[in-house]
């Protein structure tokens, strides 16, 4: 069991303000698996006093010293990867299979990255008779969530450091080990005194003081609609930035020419790899009526082969959920979907086969699903797929977009052509086409009520950049 007693404040370990101790639940076996401080808005107040300081001399160091320090932590991160693997596998329950590759991989990838552009922020630019240069916007607050711990974090991190930012990092309750460790990194490599800072504690505490806080120039935010219109409002009479990454309900146009096997393989892996739990998951998958009965049976086939259990069995794809609160949330879509008239082709609300602990779901199907049913329209955040049949391509097109979401869409047509010309119509941030693999250079960020801003690439720097013109 891990046991952590301090936070990384002014590049050093001290202990919080705040009282008590935070257990981390292993949702494979219901044990503890971690034990973390509860830090309060005082401990808030010395980590973002400590970069506001730090500000003055890190704002105003090179971009190749912020690129060497991104490439140090990316050589770090192979050090940590089984060590950061270990903790998504405890306290997420993401299989072994996946976890490095979905969830810790990535660290090192985007420093990388990011150490690239660093040089665009000594870029100027002339207009006219003005010279505009990029400035880094301060002091920036990052709450992140649990079904990407990792990943989210350092798709923060990474573009602070190189844009000169300092920063004060929150991670999830449920899964908060990583940010200790990358603690250690950041004191490995030497990073600054106040550059980066962590504290942990109650979302509900915490979360409004780094919202609300006059010394912080920037909120990003990734986790639930509702949370993240709170962080909102918190920031709002400070008029900081804020960049919300939020829910999503993403669909998925499949046409009567497409290549079905692989377009439903694509599908049902894309939800289930994180057991459900993905912001950006493919959860609404629209089918051309003539090939509809045929989907169904490949759905539930595919979707049947899918071995659930034990996270370090190499042989399984589908893990937990990370929590008991969210397995009973799950729990309760399916039955609503049962009850709304949608046909359960297969899953359920019943144990997966084996399994006798844990927080488990099957993985589950629903067919006859129209758009206007609670499970087509709400995020379930679990392993559940609703099929919806369409007969135009106008039709299926009102669909996708018939949701108060834009976070992410697919397409898979005959052709790229035809598939791009559907993916332009769907009101989202990131589109699919024909099984297109994610990218790390490529803007991340959703529409309407998937958040504001973007994660990722050159806009991703320039969440964290200011723009000054200078009249010559």
């Amino acid at each position: 069991m891990r046991t952590y007693d301090k936070f990384y404040i002014n590049g050093v370990w001290v202990s919080p303000i705040g009282q008590g101790i935070s257990d981390v639940i292993n949702p494979h076996t219901g044990e503890v698996s971690a034990r973390v401080p509860m830090g309060n808005a005082e401990d808030v107040d010395a980590a973002v006093a400590a970069a506001r300081q730090a500000f003055e001399t890190w704002s105003r160091t090179s971009a190749s010293e912020r690129e060497g320090f991104l490439r140090k932590l990316a050589a770090e991160a192979d050090n940590r990867n089984a060590d950061l693997t270990k903790t998504i596998i405890d306290e997420l329950g993401m299989p072994i299979q996946n976890a490095a590759v979905y969830q810790v991989d990535p660290l090192g990838v985007i420093c990388e990255s990011f150490a690239d552009k660093a040089k665009h922020m000594e870029e100027e630019e002339t207009v006219g008779n003005s010279v505009i240069t990029k400035e880094p916007i301060g002091v920036c607050a990052m709450i992140n969530p649990w079904n990407y711990p990792i990943w989210q974090m350092i798709g923060k991190v990474a573009p602070a450091i190189a844009a000169g930012c300092t920063m004060v990092v929150k991670a999830a309750s449920q899964t908060p080990s990583h940010l200790f460790i990358f603690a250690e990194m950041c004191d490995a490599v030497g990073l600054p005194p106040g550059v980066f800072n962590f504290v942990h504690g109650r979302g509900s505490e915490i979360g409004p003081r780094l919202s609300n806080h006059p010394d912080v120039d920037l909120v990003s935010f990734t986790g639930s609609t509702s949370a993240g219109i709170g962080v909102s409002i918190e920031a709002a009479p400070t008029v900081k930035r804020v960049c919300l990454e939020l829910g999503g309900k993403s669909p998925y146009v499949i046409t009567e020419e497409a290549d079905l096997e692989p377009a439903i393989a694509y599908g049902i892996d894309d939800i289930m790899v994180n057991t459900g739990q993905t912001c950006s998951a493919l959860t609404r998958m629209i089918i051309h009526e003539s090939i509809y009965d045929k989907a169904v049976e490949l759905a539930k086939s595919k979707t049947e082969e899918l071995v659930v259990g034990d996270p370090v069995d190499p042989g399984v794809f589908v893990g937990p959920m990370s929590s008991k609160g969210q397995k009973q949330t799950v729990v309760d879509y399916i039955n609503k979907g049962v009850a709304e008239g949608a046909r359960l082709v297969t899953g359920g609300t019943e144990m997966p086969e084996g399994l006798t602990t844990g927080y488990y779901v099957m993985p589950t199907v629903f067919a006859d699903v129209t758009n206007d049913m609670v499970i087509a329209q709400e995020e379930i955040f679990g392993p559940v797929l609703v099929m919806i049949k369409y007969t135009t391509v106008d039709e299926a097109i009102e669909i996708a977009n018939d949701t108060p979401y834009g976070l992410a869409a697919a397409v898979w047509a005959g052709d790229q052509d035809k598939a791009k010309s559907i993916a332009k119509r769907i009101r989202a941030g990131q589109c699919a086409i024909n099984g297109g693999e994610s990218n790390y250079e490529a803007p991340f960020g959703g529409y309407k009520e998937s958040g504001n801003g973007r994660e990722l690439g050159v806009a991703g720097l320039h969440e964290y950049c200011e723009l000054k013109a200078m009249q010559l």
